[in-house]
């Protein structure tokens, strides 16, 4: 006989046991935890990523500014031209160290050519690159500015070419050029 007033008040069986409910808490635990680590990393990964590049582009401005010096380092004179050894003035206006590897400019009447050692420049540092000048004293001090290509390597080791304007008329190198060039205007005139 069955008694169907008794109450049997245990669960039936739903197929998971108590251990299979941690384990699976476990899982989940642990997929949320790795999930959240994730995220952490990829936001700092991301910021670094940025961080980096914004470094790159840093390293990668050039703002340099040449002024030409005394070009009383000795110098030659033959039929109408001379040759002087002088000194160009480098400032580095940007943001990084640059290495100035070389100088050169050439126009009809006016040659520049480095000579010197390149020259590390800080963030606002200035140094001195020797220049061999040759000028045409019938036509080399023009009004417009001289276009001296300058050869740069930045931090991040790249090698660019500048240019920069410098004003030969009223600067050192023309008041040294005229002083050894006068000597042939006057003879010839």
């Amino acid at each position: 006989m069955i008694d169907l007033d008794e109450q049997n008040h245990q669960p039936a069986e739903s197929g998971t046991t108590p251990d299979r409910l941690i384990a699976r808490r476990k899982m989940i635990l642990r997929l949320v935890a790795a999930f959240v680590v994730g995220v952490v990393l990829g936001g700092f990964g991301v910021s670094e990523l940025r961080d980096s590049r914004d470094q790159r582009k840093r390293n990668a401005v050039v703002a340099l500014v040449a002024l030409p010096q005394s070009a009383d380092l000795g110098g030659s004179s033959a039929q109408g031209s001379i040759q002087l050894s002088g000194q160009l003035t480098l400032i580095n206006a940007g943001p990084a160290p640059i290495t100035v590897r070389g100088v050169q400019a050439a126009r009809p009447g006016v040659v520049v050519r480095s000579t010197g050692q390149p020259r590390l420049l800080p963030p606002g540092g200035t140094g001195q690159l020797l220049a061999e000048l040759r000028f045409e004293c019938s036509i080399a001090f023009q009004p417009e500015p001289l276009s001296l290509r300058l050869s740069v390597e930045t931090d991040d080791r790249q090698v660019r070419e500048v240019t920069y304007p410098v004003a030969l008329v009223g600067s050192d190198w023309e008041r040294d050029a005229q002083s050894m060039c006068d000597p042939h205007t006057s003879r010839a005139g």
